[in-house]
């Protein structure tokens, strides 16, 4: 989802919408099939937030903060990691037993480092970037992401360059593949107890 405002809220809003997500996955029960649901809805937000943050976050945290370079490249190291564990999770059932080892896997590694990103790289891009510029970044961010793949590849490139030059058609595909297969879809939303509500 699009939200508006700098690079910064725009992220941030996006790990609500993904913690959200994960509130709903953890409050079902173990091989429950909206867990399964509810996780392809995440990996899609997390691959788009990631490709945005490939193009355009990290190259200007490499421009702009003392140190950025190392900074970069430990976030970059993160997505590596997270990415593995989404490639893993594809083509498991819901009922998988080893579903929902790795989607724990998952979603901890995912909160560090949104917990990392927040604590540290945002409030020091902060520092050096004016707030037009943390916004035009922003709006950067919102149009990559619109074009973004939903699914992770094995053969992603992490460069901005090349992400940007073959994110769109890959995302393009991706999409259509989405919209045809139903990925990510939710029919009804559950309670807490696992039973569905109108």
């Amino acid at each position: 989802m699009a939200h508006g405002g700098t690079v910064i809220e725009e992220l941030t809003a996006d790990h609500r919408e993904v913690e959200e997500l994960f509130a709903k996955i953890e409050a079902l029960p173990p091989g429950h099939e909206a867990r399964k649901h509810y996780a392809e809805r995440a990996v899609i937000e997390l691959v788009r937030h990631s490709v945005a943050e490939e193009e355009y976050l990290y190259p200007a945290v490499r421009s702009h903060v003392v140190g950025g370079e190392a900074l970069a490249d430990r976030e970059l190291e993160d997505h590596k990691g997270v990415e593995r564990l989404m490639r893993d999770l594809e083509g498991l059932g819901g009922d998988d037993p080893a579903f929902d080892h790795i989607l724990t896997s998952l979603i901890q590694e995912v909160r560090i480092h949104v917990r990392d990103e927040e604590d540290n790289l945002f409030p020091r891009l902060k520092e050096v970037l004016p707030p037009p510029e943390l916004t035009d970044l922003g709006d950067k961010v919102r149009h990559a992401k619109k074009t973004a793949p939903t699914r992770p590849h094995r053969a992603s490139p992490h460069e901005p360059h090349a992400l940007k030059a073959l994110a769109p058609g890959v995302g393009l595909v991706d999409r259509a593949r989405d919209a045809f297969t139903g990925r990510g879809k939710v029919e009804e939303e559950p309670d807490h107890r696992g039973e569905a509500q109108p």
